[in-house]
């Protein structure tokens, strides 16, 4: 398991065959940590996740936007501050610099209960636990991270519940509160729907349940070593049918001297004279 951006930083050159668990891919070269091979796990939520009967509902959700949390970032995480600044004007909307602290926490957990939409932006790295965290908040997540890959997509299609915005169009002035204000309420209760069915697969929790995130990211390395073994037999399929006639052939082809020793012992019994014949 390596899922901290920083985990196992000195030993990852001697771990690059093995299947990792990873937030993402940010800071890996692609030989020692790549979608083929390796497992995208989610971050543990930090807010408090929402039961479906207790979800404010498109009405009761007054705030258009919400983000909260590190501005200042690096790389694919500079867009955060181009969004602030575009956005921290702007009527509801909820955009300010937050804390990993116990109180920032439980006001970003009533925040996001109250928004329709919660911005994930890149960070340092492409993903953010603010996107687990609008999940378990059964807020829609606009998913600002142009190289981001995601927990268990290839069974969950993440466009019935979440948006994706490149971050070069996000950049441009007016075009995120445009396409968010277009959003009717309809199309935005279907998302709410489907964020209640889904939010469980995020959950870690001891003992594991299935559905949950635990069991997810099992079902995700079984598919993961089953693609991959079907991938190695595609790729040696020549070279393992040519092993398996040899193999036959070398059990089949009885030597003559053993079939004749063989013989003899078969009928030895049908020659041996008993006393009373002789």
């Amino acid at each position: 398991m390596a899922h901290h951006p920083n985990s196992l930083l000195f030993t990852r050159t001697q771990l690059g065959s093995a299947m990792l668990l990873l937030a993402d891919f940010g800071r890996y070269p692609t030989q020692i940590a790549n979608i083929d091979k390796d497992i995208i796990a989610p971050y543990k939520h930090v807010v408090r996740r929402l039961n479906g009967s207790d979800s404010p509902s498109f009405e009761k959700r007054p705030v258009l936007v919400f983000f909260q949390g590190g501005i200042h970032r690096k790389d694919g995480g500079r867009i955060r501050q181009i969004l602030y600044d575009l956005l921290k004007d702007e009527k509801e909307v909820h955009f300010t610099f937050g804390r990993p602290s116990p109180d920032e926490i439980h006001m970003a957990s009533i925040g996001m209960t109250h928004s329709k939409f919660c911005l994930s932006i890149a960070g340092d790295t492409p993903s953010s636990n603010r996107l687990f965290d609008a999940i378990v908040s059964h807020c829609a997540p606009v998913i600002i991270s142009d190289d981001i890959e995601l927990p268990f997509e290839d069974v969950l299609d993440y466009t019935k519940f979440a948006i994706f915005v490149r971050a070069s169009d996000a950049a441009r002035k007016g075009y995120l509160m445009k396409l968010l204000r277009r959003v009717q309420r309809e199309k935005w209760t279907q998302m709410w729907e489907r964020l209640k069915q889904i939010a469980p697969h995020f959950e870690y929790q001891y003992p594991s349940q299935p559905g949950d995130a635990v069991d997810m990211i099992w079902q995700a390395v079984h598919r993961k070593v089953s693609s991959r073994r079907s991938k190695v037999h595609r790729q040696n399929r020549y070279q393992m049918s040519q092993k398996f006639l040899n193999e036959y052939k070398t059990v089949r082809v009885f030597p003559f001297s053993k079939l004749v020793a063989l013989w003899r012992i078969l009928v030895s019994p049908f020659s041996y004279q008993y006393p009373s014949q002789r």
